[in-house]
Formats: structure tokens, sequence, C-alpha cells
């Protein structure tokens, strides 16, 4: 931050970024938007797919969680049609609502209770309750898409959704 004086005499901090040009914060909105929707969007995306590989696999995962695996298809629908909805930002809003819910609730059930509190597990306690808070985060990250929409590098957008 670079110092100066304004008209009434008072010192002010002017922050760097108007030093580059970027005067006008609505001017990086757009591709903010786009670069978050595509950092959200892998995670769901890569997890969604490789269930759909190892589906047998994440079945037996879910069921010994206590989670029917009967709702697997729901889940990989959630992850890998919602991660692509956020990516080229489609029904971004609804998607995100629901894709914070998903964090909140997988968070829960496969991280929160999963912490023991024995004697002896305590590297396993703080990796799940580490991915636990990473879930807790990203539900954040969606809640607030959900209050600033896609953006205008979407298909909301081009919709007039966004």
């Amino acid at each position: 931050m670079r110092s100066y004086t304004d008209s009434n005499g008072v010192r002010r901090c002017r922050p760097m970024f108007l030093e580059y040009g970027i005067s006008d914060m609505d001017s990086i909105k757009a591709p903010a938007l786009l670069a978050g929707r595509i950092l959200l969007s892998i995670l769901f995306i890569t997890s969604g797919w490789g269930k759909i590989v190892g589906y047998a696999g994440t079945a037996g995962y879910m069921q010994a969680m206590g989670v029917p695996s009967i709702l697997l298809p729901l889940v990989i629908l959630t992850e890998f049609g919602g991660g692509l909805a956020i990516l080229v930002g489609l029904q971004t809003r609804i998607v995100s609502f629901l894709l914070a819910g998903f964090c909140v609730i997988a968070g829960y059930l496969f991280h929160y209770k999963a912490i023991s509190g024995t004697a002896g597990q305590e590297m396993m306690d703080m990796m799940n309750w580490l991915a636990f808070m990473k879930n807790i985060t990203i539900a954040g990250g969606f809640l607030t898409l959900l209050g600033s929409g896609a953006g205008a590098l979407s298909v909301d957008a081009k919709l007039g959704k966004a």
C-alpha cells in the first residue's frame, strides 16, 4: 500500500491493486467467479467420476459407514452432475445450495461421525476433523456462489439468470 494525502489533508493508504490499473473491482468479478467455479467444480467432477468407475468399492464403503448404497446413484448425480453444472454456470444458485447441503451432510456422515476419541487414534481423528472442516469450508464457498450467482461468464448469464 502507498500512502497519500487527500484533498482534506487526511493521510490515507491506497491499495496496490489501484496502482496497477484495477480501479473498478467489477472488472475482475466475472473472471474471479469463473475461476472460483472451476476450482469448486474440480473436486466434485473428479469425485463423481471416481464413484462411477469404482462403483462397487464406493457402495461397499457407504455400507460400512452406515449409509445405504442405494443412494450411490444420487450421490454420483449430485457430485458429477452438480460439478459440471457449477463448471459451466448452469442453475448455479440452486446447484450451489444443494452442494452446500451435500457437503455438510457428507462431512458429518463420513468424517465427523468417524472421530472416535479413542487412544491411539489421534492421527486418524485429526485427519477426519480436517476433512470435516474442509467440507464445511467448501459449503461456505457454495453459499458465497449462491449469493453472488455464476457471473457474466456462465450459461446462466446467457439465459439471463445470472
